[in-house]
Formats: C-alpha cells, sequence, structure tokens
C-alpha cells in the first residue's frame, strides 16, 4: 500500500522542489446584492437605447441592491460600485428616448 499525500506530496508539505508554500488567506465571502446589481446594470445598458421599459426596472432595482451591497460589508464592493455606475449610466438614455418620443407624439397630434 502507498503512503504517500496526493499529487506525490511528502507528509511534511513541502512540495519535491524544496520551496515552501505559502497558506492562502481565506476568501470573504462575496455578496449576492453586487453581484446582481452589476448583472442588472449590465443588462440595463444594454437595453437602455431600444427597450426603456425593460431598462428602466432594472436600472432602479440595480441601484437599490448596489446601494445595499455596499453597505453590507461583505465582499464584492467592486461589484457593487459596477453596478452602480452602470445603472445610473443607462438611465440618461432612457430619459432621452422617452423625452424625445413623447415631445415627437406631442408635435404630431393634432
Amino acid at each position: 500500500m502507498n503512503n504517500q499525500t496526493p499529487y506525490n506530496m511528502p507528509p511534511n508539505n513541502m512540495p519535491p522542489n524544496g520551496y515552501y508554500m505559502q497558506p492562502q488567506p481565506p476568501k470573504q465571502p462575496v455578496s449576492g446584492c453586487s453581484v446582481t446589481a452589476m448583472i442588472l446594470g449590465i443588462v440595463s445598458i444594454l437595453t437602455s437605447c431600444c427597450f426603456w421599459y425593460i431598462s428602466i426596472p432594472c436600472a432602479v432595482i440595480g441601484l437599490i441592491l448596489a446601494s445595499v451591497g455596499i453597505k453590507s460589508g461583505k465582499g464584492g464592493k467592486g461589484m457593487g460600485i459596477a453596478g452602480l455606475v452602470l445603472s445610473i449610466i443607462s438611465l440618461v438614455p432612457s430619459v432621452i428616448v422617452i423625452s424625445t418620443g413623447a415631445a415627437l407624439l406631442e408635435a404630431f397630434s393634432f
């Protein structure tokens, strides 16, 4: 029977080449709100020019979730900030599309 550890490592945790492997720091859990905010921000920015009725709800929910994810103190703060920025940026074209569409409807009404 073979008493070696997996991957042919000696039992003293020293790799075969003689270098010591430093322990990795534990990973911080990522906030689900931050991930969801980033996904909704991406969806809202992709749909902001043509489908404003999808973009605006996604952006508003993304804004709320991004603020919750950033304030939660868990990991994923960068994703929360990205979701916040994408949601804010996607609101601008949506508002422009709605305002110009409403202006065109008023201009052609008799």
